[in-house]
């Protein structure tokens, strides 16, 4: 995969963060965005023609393994973080009966 598609797809969440007028949108695009980065770390860290550091007698063209288990980490923390942030949209849509942004920063107590 290039790396222009990847930045495509962080542009993408981008756009959609930016243009988002409900909260629970806004969610999914930083999901998005988060997405793209890790394929882009993924997409950097991998090396053409390169083998599996675990098997094999020779240590020549070996692909570095820290890319992948640092992004197998932000998968899990990033998927952490998705849900407590859909949490506080419920907690929001409790406290105010909306989940749009404008009525949610609009309403003063």
């Amino acid at each position: 995969m290039s790396p222009i598609l990847t930045i495509i797809v962080i542009l993408i969440g981008l756009y959609g963060l930016a243009t988002s007028k409900n909260i629970i949108k806004s969610v999914f695009c930083v999901t998005i965005i988060e997405a793209g980065v890790i394929l882009l770390f993924l997409n950097l860290g991998n090396l053409e023609g390169g083998s599996i550091p675990i098997l094999g007698n020779v240590i020549e063209n070996i692909v570095d393994p820290i890319p992948q288990a640092l992004m197998i980490t932000t998968i899990v923390i990033g998927s952490t973080i998705t849900a407590l942030a859909l949490m506080l949209c419920i907690k929001i849509f409790h406290n105010y009966g909306s989940v749009e942004w404008k009525e949610v920063l609009g309403r003063e107590e």
